[in-house]
């Protein structure tokens, strides 16, 4: 099939937000950034602004480093502040856990020891509950929490929750990571800057997201305090996360950062998802199981029409034994989109209960 041909195909839908496209602004950046000759490896000026930029949002004593993606973001991270006898606590739905092909423990060297969430988010009296049975050597030493913010279920944590965890963590001798794919949504959601969310509560290490909040590609790793990991550099390279044109990442940052296009477009997502909801609240025979708090909303649906459900609008099942799917909503989710879902929704369950 030629290119002519694919692109009158292509339409929205409710899958995820790495689905969608890239922002025109991002696309404008990468061009501009496309002139002439830049120094490789980050030693350029389009990274050294995006790295001010960093600091501007987060705290001047943030140190980032550009990776190309969030798994790579999330070992690299973790593998820097751990040793080999380290273990990382997660959440069983976890991105770390269910989504990263092991890669955690296989080019991480990490052992996740993971606990069960009905919403997503962990607390400090679960995490408590592994101290007392460590027994020296004979077992690994957890040395990091792992968070997801917005966590995989769509829902957020608070400044409260956020402090309660970096208190038991440092209490403990443990970092607090946060994979950040979603932090935009988040701090939209929590109607807060970066920092207030992450450096003004404990948070040492942050794997801040770009391509679900309309980048082309490109994460990065923000490390809170300058002598937090002092050898990520090391990490990054050996586990090929170092981009020779670096710029084309850095460009990215600089056009989401400069102004309020990471707001902008979180919002709008944020948004999406919560006009979806109330669209499909009231439908009879729907149920949605989790606070639409981002940019996701989850809802069971009789598992009958599922298959004709996504020939109208792509979703991901979630639980398909439950009939539980996730729908997710992006910077370029437009009404009709979700009235599309709605509609489709309404009349499958229709012919269903005739």
């Amino acid at each position: 099939m030629e290119i002519d041909q694919i692109i009158p195909a292509l339409r929205n839908g409710l899958g995820s937000d790495n689905h969608a496209g890239v922002h025109p602004e991002i696309l404008q950046a990468v061009i501009a950034a496309n002139v002439g000759h830049a120094h490789s490896y980050g030693d350029d000026p389009f990274t050294e602004r995006a790295e001010a930029l960093i600091r501007r949002h987060f705290g001047n004593e943030a140190v980032s480093y550009f990776v190309f993606n969030g798994t790579g973001a999330n070992v690299t991270a973790l593998a820097a502040i751990t040793s080999p006898y380290d273990a990382v606590i997660c959440a069983e739905t976890s991105h770390l856990n269910i989504d990263e092909c092991g890669a955690p423990e296989r080019l991480g060297g990490l052992k996740l020891l993971t606990l069960p969430t009905v919403n997503g988010k962990i607390y400090p009296d679960q995490i408590l509950s592994f101290f007392p049975s460590r027994r020296g050597e004979h077992q690994v030493r957890p040395r990091v929490i792992s968070i997801t913010q917005s966590t995989e279920m769509g829902t957020v944590y608070t400044q409260q929750e956020l402090s309660a965890l970096s208190e038991v963590a440092h209490e403990n001798n443990l970092y607090l990571h946060v994979d950040g794919a979603r932090f935009s949504n988040a701090a939209v959601c929590l109607d807060a800057d970066f920092k207030s969310i992450s450096k003004d509560v404990g948070v040492d290490v942050i794997s801040f997201g770009g391509t679900k909040n309309g980048l082309l590609f490109g994460e990065a790793v923000i490390f809170l305090s300058s002598e937090a990991a002092p050898d990520y550099k090391f990490y990054r390279k050996q586990n090929m996360q170092l981009a020779s044109k670096m710029r084309f990442i850095s460009a990215q940052f600089c056009a989401l950062l400069e102004g309020n296009l990471w707001q902008r477009n979180a919002e709008h997502a944020n948004s999406m998802a919560k006009v979806l909801a109330n669209r499909i609240k009231s439908i009879p025979g729907i149920r949605i199981t989790q606070k639409t708090e981002a940019n996701a909303v989850f809802v069971r649906v009789p598992v009958q029409v599922i298959s004709e459900l996504k020939e109208a609008c792509f979703f991901y099942d979630w639980n398909i034994d439950l009939g539980e799917i996730r729908l997710m909503t992006s910077f370029d989710t437009t009404l009709e989109d979700i009235d599309l879902f709605g509609d489709v929704l309404e009349q499958k369950l229709k012919i269903l209960n005739e």
